[in-house]
């Protein structure tokens, strides 16, 4: 899964055509190698020069992955990768594009919106739609069952920029992305302490309380951690807690109501109170006094540990492991009795996941390379990883009579953990249909996807979600402009309130600064585009 959450390759016989095709172009050297660095080795073997991204836990070398020395095997196309490891993978991207030292495709590429117009306009990628229709079957296949995606991927303009990741299961409020941070609890702690799982705000506190003062882990130390964080937008986040108070809280400050009407969150009554009522906790010392500094890392080794009494993550068995000792703490009932859930925004889908730069002297050969992400088989193990691996667990075993890659069970690994060993993110297509044809569901996806639906999505009083809206470049300058600092004001104010409970006294002064830095300007943005959408 994606996510952080959050990632195919038992190729079917390339087709003669396909081969032979590549061969030719590598052969003919379309223009006799660029400034990107192509070569003609002795054999006819193409290699393009690409610049990606990996996980700290991957080999340096992505051609050391089993998913991609089989796609060199079958398509006779050799990548020399430029890998970099996530941290500091946007600033040499960048500096790559603004030196004009361009390799031939960026793999993994994770530009927003705003970068793909800005870099098409300075030339620094090329247009793909000729490409697609003319070498990319497997793709044309993924948009002619779903056409929306080809509606999403297509810039103002008409042209499409980007390949995408899309990623589907389920729909609507029903969807495994309906809810980001999920809450686990204790429920060790709540069974020794002779506790009920929390059914309103107030009864959690209370239960943290007891988490705090009555030594649940029994070693005579009060070094349990009642609640924990990351302070940032993110599936790590607290404000599913929110929602109690009203709208709730999402990454992007946005919901939609029932009525049609998109609403930026931090200025709702709700908020407000949802930020109280964290202050609350703070001044009883329940929340981890590194909530709001800690990374991923710090994280994780306190929830190895079990320290937490609640905590927030996409999947448990990432941060605590796959065991009965947390279990989803279902929405608590705010101060006037309703329970809500907020559903996100988000979408398996991704625009800006692999460009074209203008230095590629082979755009053909390298369409025709990027077609296989999108071969069914190769999607599903480019997004979790691969079978047949003799040297480390596998995600998958391969039945090549069907056709289909089946889930082995994980037997206790992190699924973010071995996915990232092993899979390689990109361009990708994973539809609904093809689960039960292609790929079976894997363990932790059925369990979420069990989650949503009867634990979360009863509760959702929302019924709609802002759709992924392809702005032009002018208005996407705007909001990039305002949302810069806005959000960064946002986060700020929210984490000296949870700490100095000033909300009261200082949310006229908010509001009138969250009007100065272009909230109206945000809302009619939003509000033009959901519209659009919604005609369309």
């Amino acid at each position: 899964m994606e996510h952080n959450r959050k990632r195919g390759f038992a190729f079917k016989a390339i087709s003669a055509v396909l081969a032979s095709s590549l061969l030719l172009t590598a052969c003919s050297g379309g223009g006799g190698g660029g400034s990107a660095g192509e070569e003609q080795e002795p054999n006819g073997k193409l290699t393009l020069t690409i610049m990606t991204q990996s996980s700290p836990l991957a080999p340096a070398d992505p051609n050391e992955k089993l998913i991609f020395k089989r796609l060199e095997e079958k398509t006779n196309v050799h990548i020399n990768w430029k890998n970099y490891t996530r941290d500091v993978f946007v600033e040499k991207r960048n500096l790559a594009m603004a030196s004009g030292d361009l390799p031939d495709a960026i793999f993994d590429a994770g530009y927003s919106d705003y970068e793909l117009l800005k870099l098409a306009k300075d030339g620094a990628i090329i247009p793909l739609n000729d490409l697609i229709d003319q070498y990319m079957p497997n793709f044309k296949k993924v948009l002619e069952e779903a056409p929306e995606y080809r509606t999403m991927i297509t810039a103002p303009d008409g042209n499409i920029y980007a390949f995408p990741w899309i990623e589907e299961l389920g729909s609507g409020k029903e969807r495994i992305q309906a809810v980001d941070a999920v809450p686990w609890i204790n429920v060790d702690w709540l069974n020794k302490l002779g506790l009920d799982m929390p059914k309103t705000t107030e009864e959690l506190k209370d239960v943290l309380i007891a988490f705090k003062t009555r030594d649940p882990n029994g070693n005579g130390q009060a070094d349990e951690i009642p609640l924990s964080f990351i302070n940032k937008p993110g599936a790590e986040d607290l404000v599913f807690l929110f929602a109690a108070f009203g709208l709730g809280e999402n990454p992007d400050h946005a919901v939609v109501t029932n009525e049609g009407k998109v609403v930026f969150t931090p200025a709702e009554e709700g908020y407000k109170n949802a930020v109280k009522y964290i202050h609350e906790l703070y001044q009883e010392g329940l929340i981890d006094v590194e909530a709001y500094t800690q990374d991923w890392s710090t994280y994780l080794a306190k929830g190895k540990d079990h320290k937490y009494g609640l905590y927030f993550s996409w999947d448990k068995s990432n941060i605590t492991g796959d065991n009965d000792s947390y279990e989803v703490m279902p929405p608590v009932a705010g101060p006037d009795g309703r329970i809500n859930v907020t559903q996100t925004n988000a979408l398996g889908f991704h625009r800006g996941r692999m460009v074209i730069t203008s230095a590629n002297q082979n755009p053909e050969a390298t369409a025709k390379w990027v077609d296989q992400m999108y071969d069914p088989i190769q999607s599903v193990q480019n997004n979790w990883g691969t079978y047949g691996d003799e040297t480390q667990q596998n995600i998958f075993e391969y039945d090549a009579e069907k056709n289909m890659l089946k889930h082995l069970p994980l037997n206790g690994t992190a699924p973010v953990e071995l996915r990232e060993k092993t899979s390689v993110a990109g361009p990708l297509a994973i539809l609904d249909s093809y689960f039960g044809k292609y790929t079976t569901l894997p363990d932790d996806a059925k369990e979420r996807m069990r989650i949503v639906k009867e634990i979360m999505a009863p509760h959702m009083k929302a019924d709609r979600a802002m759709p992924n809206i392809f702005n032009s470049i002018e208005v996407l300058e705007r909001l990039t402009t305002i949302e810069t600092d806005l959000f960064a004001y946002v986060l700020r104010m929210r984490t000296e309130w949870y700490q100095n409970g000033k909300v009261d006294e200082q949310w006229d002064e908010y509001l009138k600064e969250l009007d100065r830095l272009g909230l109206q300007e945000w809302l009619e943005i939003k509000q033009s585009g959901y519209d659009r959408a919604m005609q369309k």
